[in-house]
């Protein structure tokens, strides 16, 4: 996806959250994790999940300010797909990050798991599979056969992932889908071999797949969230500057699906900065209320250029890589209201 091509701020942007977190995990080195005889992950080893309720991990982070009102809901699992973190143009390891690299891992562990994963802590339990997944040059291929290949490795260890959590941890629970990025890519394609018009569906509390489009018509039984309590609906958006309109949007043979990640509606107008509860940044546990407005826009969200301290030197328009920080506690609290109405319905 071209929108993703802004590889010097993408990488700022990692170093930055990854440097300025309030705790530092590191991926275990000892050992190598668990793989069966076709290479696939050994999901039994709790090495190859980046996010599990039997383990400390990120994901159970929680901004100091919201420390107190800390009540977890274990009725509900959520399975993320944390977006890329093999970002090397020089392809080391070939199109498919191996799947015990410490540096690799730290990186997802410390950016995508802390500031992404930790969203939904309050929700339900967490699992994050580890998984192959492809470089992030991946989406610009020379060889477009290669990088089909190389999704598709990765999105076969997520089914496995997945497969192996419903059979040993699912226990009849309702279940969350969120994702970023390149998880969006695989988690896209999870819902729709295994839930949608499946007898799984019913057990969707709501899926969140941030940056990535979705065509319309890409789900046939599962539809746009259109309201802040509807269940067993998929919630979406794409982030950039108010007036941005990138070349691949202009390109693309639909409108994407776009949910308002303030509102959480799929039709409003501008929803006003003052709205957003807040969002989380560079200090992890620094909750930053009104840093960003939403507006659907054809198939995108736009925004104001974000509102934090030294915003002046922000200036990319593609907001990638903060599609869920700029509405950290607005997708918190939706989770919680969702699960909710899913309990109630």
């Amino acid at each position: 996806m071209k929108y993703l091509r802004t590889g010097g701020v993408f990488l700022w942007v990692i170093m930055m959250l990854v440097s300025c977190s309030s705790k530092t995990y590191l991926a275990v080195t000892g050992t190598p994790s668990k793989v069966l005889a076709d290479g696939t992950p050994d999901f039994s080893d709790m090495q190859n999940w980046a996010a599990h309720p039997w383990k400390k991990d990120p994901s159970d982070s929680v901004p100091k300010p919201l420390r107190k009102q800390y009540a977890p809901d274990t009725s509900v699992d959520v399975f993320f797909l944390y977006p890329t973190s093999y970002l090397d143009k020089a392809m080391p390891y070939g199109l498919n990050a191996p799947i015990d690299n410490a540096a690799i891992n730290n990186t997802t562990d410390n950016a995508s798991i802390l500031y992404q994963a930790s969203i939904f802590n309050a929700s339900g339990r967490v699992f994050a599979p580890r998984y192959r997944q492809a470089n992030y040059y991946a989406y610009f291929p020379t060889d477009t056969a290669a990088a089909i290949a190389a999704f598709d490795l990765a999105y076969q260890d997520i089914k496995a992932a997945f497969a192996y959590y419903m059979a040993n941890y699912n226990n009849g629970r309702p279940i969350i889908i969120a994702s970023h990025s390149q998880g969006s890519t695989h988690a896209k394609r999870l819902l729709k071999e295994f839930f949608d018009g499946t007898e799984l569906q019913p057990k969707l509390v709501v899926a969140y797949l941030a940056g990535m489009p979705i065509a319309p018509d890409y789900l046939q039984h599962i539809k746009p969230c259109t309201t802040p309590t509807a269940t067993g609906c998929i919630c979406s958006w794409r982030t950039f500057k108010e007036g941005h309109i990138d070349s691949f949007v202009q390109k693309e043979t639909y409108t994407a699906i776009v949910t308002n990640p303030i509102s959480w509606n799929a039709d409003t107008p501008l929803v006003s900065r003052k709205a957003n509860p807040g969002g989380v940044l560079r200090n992890f546990n620094k909750i930053i209320p009104g840093v960003a407005n939403a507006e659907i826009h054809n198939g995108v969200l736009w925004t104001v250029k974000p509102h934090f301290f030294g915003n002046i030197f922000f200036n990319t328009t593609n907001y990638h890589i903060a599609d869920f920080n700029l509405y950290y506690l607005s997708v918190r609290n939706n989770a919680k209201q969702r699960v909710n109405a899913y309990w109630h319905k």
